[in-house]
């Protein structure tokens, strides 16, 4: 449970810093970055799979480029849901949940929020 709260302190940071950097994104408060990475990662425990399983045809057939656009579609759920997080299209939502992913990933190898693997002697 340390490492869940942790790890959405993380992505709250993450996304701070993601709006700072796009300009299509606006967000009011680290309590609103709080609220979009719990709501980000209830719909990407939720939803996701569900979307994923009825877009098998087109994921296969883009070479799972269509995941960017379900992430995208994602963000932009958030978006409709929160107040205080706003993306103005869907083209701000694409971009951001791209260099939202890239940084996410750097600040938790940073912080070593990955689970370790044990070495095998």
């Amino acid at each position: 449970m340390k490492n869940f709260f942790f790890r959405i302190l993380i992505s709250a940071f993450s996304i701070i810093i993601v709006a700072y950097l796009i300009p299509g994104v606006h967000l009011i408060g680290f309590s609103a970055a709080f609220m979009v990475a719990l709501v980000l990662t209830f719909l990407n425990a939720f939803l996701k799979p569900i979307l994923l399983i009825l877009t098998i045809p087109i994921t296969l057939l883009s070479f799972g480029l269509f995941l960017f656009v379900l992430n995208a579609i994602i963000i932009q759920i958030a978006d409709y849901i929160l107040d205080g997080f706003r993306i103005d299209n869907f083209w701000y939502a694409l971009l951001f949940s791209i260099i939202l992913s890239i940084v996410n990933s750097l600040l938790e190898g940073i912080f070593g929020t990955k689970p370790k693997t044990e070495e095998n002697d």
